[in-house]
């Protein structure tokens, strides 16, 4: 008996081009509104893809979040984070906080620091730097994958400063790579609904492109899932396939399914908030076709997806599962299905029952380490 999907000859047309050259943005917006079999077409494509550019490789790193304060002045409407200084829950770590935290999760092995938090109205990029500094100090080996553009933005104008020579100052304390964080989406309607305070669309390009430029390459990320629409997704990642082809200076891809039970737009009473499982996924296989290899790594987040969720994902066109994700307040607060950290063994778990090979990375997928498993 045999079975073969029946595609749209549209589709199937799209498909058989796309496992050789990335797919344009036209064809990006019919694939992300395909259904029935010309789904399942495209997430074999996907997959077909990944295995080209990557191998038969799923990565992750060992790594903690070092949320130094939930204190911020910007209060996204999508955020459950961050904190007004006067809030009772509003925290700011002290050196030694920090210090231990760190401590522990190199005691356990982690590979990275993600040094994140809110906007703290006052810090400047002394106080950036003396964090940095504070980590390299103590634990020199370790990468430190830190800060926001955003928050960068803001401390450079608060120490009267150029971008430019903030990440100057920055890489030579030891930031070595920049989270793709303050991106959500990367229009300028739906960032004054969800973002006003934060950097507008041009000035985050801007941003990444200065600290790219200046040595630090980063993540790309895009949160969708809540006001946007799919259209704007695929805005997004096209700006950032653009940026991609001028610096180079991206390591990974994260699409970030957005968690809105306990955000301020959810209680404030917006509705039809969350994407499907099969918005998740063709966001996952279109992502995979549009940047092939010029983004070879697209990272699922398990902390949000949940576990079981995030496999099915590696057979979208995903090859990384990202982190141990060890102290990741900012997914506790938005209330993570399956938990906000979990342990090398467990990803490996979920990488060789889809017949994968896990394999540990670095920040920048340049060093890989065997992994011990009992």
């Amino acid at each position: 008996m045999k079975f073969d999907l029946e595609l749209n000859d549209k589709t199937k047309k799209i498909l058989d081009n796309a496992i050789d050259e990335p797919i344009s943005v036209d064809e990006a917006n019919y694939l992300i509104n395909v259904q029935g079999q010309d789904l399942f077409g495209l997430l074999a494509a996907a997959d077909k893809v990944r295995e080209n550019v990557v191998g038969n490789k799923v990565t992750f790193i060992n790594n903690c979040n070092l949320n130094f304060t939930n204190v911020c002045k910007v209060l996204c409407g999508f955020c459950a984070f961050g904190k007004s200084r006067n809030d009772p829950e509003a925290y700011i770590l002290t050196d030694e906080e920090i210090i231990q935290k760190a401590d522990s999760a190199v005691k356990t092995g982690a590979h990275e620091f993600t040094l994140m938090g809110g906007v703290l109205p006052e810090a400047d990029i002394d106080y950036y730097e003396h964090l940095l500094k504070l980590l390299k100090d103590h634990y020199p080996n370790t990468m430190i994958h830190g800060f926001s553009p955003t928050m960068i933005y803001d401390a450079a104008q608060v120490s009267e400063m150029d971008i430019k020579e903030a990440f100057q100052v920055l890489k030579k304390a030891g930031l070595d790579s920049l989270p793709g964080t303050a991106a959500e989406i990367l229009t300028d309607r739906a960032r004054k609904i969800i973002c006003p305070k934060k950097v507008t669309t041009q000035q985050w390009i801007d941003i990444v492109e200065t600290a790219q430029k200046v040595g630090i390459p980063g993540s790309a990320t895009m949160m969708y899932g809540h006001i946007e629409t799919i259209e704007e997704r695929v805005k997004t990642m096209d700006i950032l396939r653009q940026i991609q082809s001028k610096t180079h200076g991206f390591t990974e891809f994260i699409p970030m399914t957005f968690m809105y039970e306990h955000s301020p737009i959810f209680l404030e009473g917006q509705e039809n908030l969350g994407a499907t499982g099969t918005e998740d996924l063709k966001l996952y296989a279109v992502s995979r076709l549009m940047y092939h290899d010029l983004i070879p790594n697209i990272q699922v987040s398990w902390v949000k997806m949940g576990f079981r969720f995030a496999q099915v994902s590696l057979m979208a066109g995903a090859n990384d599962l990202g982190g141990t994700l060890g102290g990741d307040e900012l997914s506790a607060a938005s209330g993570a299905p399956d938990g906000f950290e979990t342990n090398i063994q467990n990803l490996e778990r979920l990488a060789k029952n889809i017949g994968r090979d896990p394999v540990e990375r670095n920040t920048k997928y340049t060093e890989f380490y065997p992994i011990n498993s009992e």
